[in-house]
């Protein structure tokens, strides 16, 4: 079974899908279950790879190859190194998490939880894949149940009932909306994140279809490209933006940033998790797929783009999450933020700040979907994320605040976590190149602290009106589990880092040393490699 666990991680979700097809809408509690195993699956596999994952022989393991088209030089090529194994994990956790965290959900239950597992299988594909147009296949389909997601299961923003148009009509019940960039509605929100991520994904297909037409391989294998594409300085210039800038919108980076927050807003609970825990990752991870493997040469002359942009991401990201009134847009705009601190890492080319950006992506999975979790089960329980608005909660929910507790000190940082390792990577090996950035990174992180205490405050301390004293905590196992799962990897991985360490530098180590074109060993005198 071992030979076919990427196939099984991969497919569970797809099985699932096609089960619940078969079973009645009305039986809520067999759908349930039913995605519940599916997910169930698709993690306990996940952990097995992870775990099973050599990182002594390094490079690509568990992999399946099927040859899809020979005339075109497309493969189904599945296989995951120290840097995708991670976020597949990643997304299983999410996946099952989020199956539990939907559990409530009453309206149209089959069908929310088909398009959650497809959204979850299709950010697995983009991690697994070693062919890019696997990739870029499972890259798109992740758009389509997001917008799926937000425009039937979404909430509209506060500002939405009070929606007019120029003649102080209400339009918010038209299809006006659309139009209407003022709009706080969740359809303008799907419109929006579809329109960034679409537009984005066809600037980086332009740059797939250049690598293919003139590497003159023929081939969409990644790690044939890798070995004998070779791009001259202009060619590989105009390649590489295209793939940077066309999945780097997902990431998302500023100026591209703005889709994020509001899609963050609007979704439902899981689907928040999902977007911000890994699908936001897509960016980094193609960008690192594609241009670190493909174009070293070219990463390593423009990749200080990002370390410029990084740094308004983390700032401007930073202050719109401390002034903001709602607790998604606080997150939201804390993600984007964050996205900064992958993208510094990234920038670096250093050992230690890529595998701090790597094991970042992980870490901020599991803070950020424990954050949107808790969100929305005081939605669930209030129906307002307005946080003046709310206040005195922990009195009636005091687990849902403990637990608020830990995913605060997790994505500011806290020692214990392993968003603490994974910052302290990321700073120390980008101090040499970028201590600027390193020092607004710093300020972020001060920022961090303050917005998200000033939203715990709000929302769970101080009095509480009266309205909300029907509310009530995650008191059966349903309900807790999911956060609990979170909130334990987080403090295990983040105490017991070891293996994370060792898998992704198996695979950091020889792709910087490509970049560089040193070895890794001389590297390890000035290059700022770990013992």
């Amino acid at each position: 079974m071992a030979d076919y666990t990427l196939l099984i991680i991969l497919f569970a979700p797809f099985v699932g899908v096609v089960v619940l097809m078969f079973v009645p809408n009305r039986q809520a509690l067999q759908v349930r279950l039913v995605a519940a195993t599916a997910a169930g699956v698709c993690m306990l596999a996940s952990f097995y790879m992870f775990f099973a994952y050599d990182p002594v022989r390094g490079g690509f393991q568990f992999v399946q190859r099927f040859e899809w088209s020979k005339q075109l030089g497309i493969a189904f090529y599945l296989g995951v190194d120290g840097i995708g194994a991670p976020l597949v994990l990643a997304s299983a956790i999410l996946l099952f998490a989020g199956i539990f965290i939907s559990w409530h959900i009453k309206d149209r239950t089959k069908e929310f939880y088909i398009f959650l597992l497809i959204l979850a299988a299709a950010t697995i594909g983009v991690f697994m894949s070693l062919d890019m147009f696997f990739l870029y296949f499972f890259y798109e389909m992740s758009v389509i149940p997001m917008y799926v997601l937000l425009g039937v299961w979404g909430s509209h923003t506060k500002g939405y009932l009070d929606m007019t148009d120029p003649e102080g009509l209400k339009k918010r019940d038209s299809v006006g909306f659309i139009l209407n960039f003022a709009a706080n509605s969740k359809e303008y929100a799907a419109m929006k994140l579809t329109l960034f991520l679409s537009v984005g994904a066809v600037v980086a297909l332009m740059g797939i279809l250049l690598i293919y037409k003139f590497s003159g391989l023929h081939t969409f294998d990644i790690l044939v490209l890798r070995e004998q594409a070779r791009f001259s300085g202009s060619l590989a210039t105009i390649i590489w933006l295209l793939v940077f800038f066309g999945f780097a919108s997902i990431a998302p980076i500023w100026p591209l940033h703005s889709w994020s927050p509001v899609g963050h807003a609007a979704a439902p609970a899981a689907t928040s998790m999902l977007h911000a825990g890994v699908l936001m990752k897509l960016g980094h991870f193609s960008i690192i797929r594609i241009c670190y493997e493909i174009l070293p040469e070219a990463t390593r002359e423009l990749m200080p783009i990002a370390a410029v942009l990084c740094v308004l991401n983390i700032i401007y990201g930073g202050f719109v999450a401390f002034y903001a009134k709602d607790t998604k847009y606080v997150i939201g705009y804390s993600s984007s933020s964050h996205m900064g601190y992958v993208f510094l890492g990234m920038a670096a080319l250093d050992y230690i700040s890529l595998t701090g950006a790597v094991l970042y992506m992980f870490a901020h999975a599991l803070a950020t979907g424990m954050l949107f979790a808790m969100a929305g089960w005081v939605y669930d329980q209030t129906h307002s994320r307005h946080i003046p608005e709310l206040g005195g909660l922990v009195n009636r929910m005091p687990f849902v605040a403990g637990c608020f507790l830990v995913a605060c000190m997790a994505s500011v940082g806290m020692p214990g976590t392993v968003n603490f390792i994974a910052e302290i990577m990321i700073l120390v090996g980008s101090w040499g190149k970028y201590p600027i950035q390193v020092i607004v990174a710093v300020v972020g992180i001060v920022l961090t602290l303050a917005y998200l205490f000033r939203m715990m405050r709000g929302v769970f301390y101080g009095p509480m009106e009266a309205r909300y004293s029907h509310a009530h905590d995650a008191v059966t196992i349903v309900d807790r589990l999911p956060l609990l799962l979170m909130i334990g990897c987080s403090i295990v991985f983040g105490i017991f880092p070891g293996h994370f360490y060792d898998v992704i530098r198996s695979s950091v180590d020889p792709l910087l040393a490509r970049i560089i074109a040193v070895a890794p060993m001389v590297s390890q005198s000035g290059g700022g490699l770990m013992p």
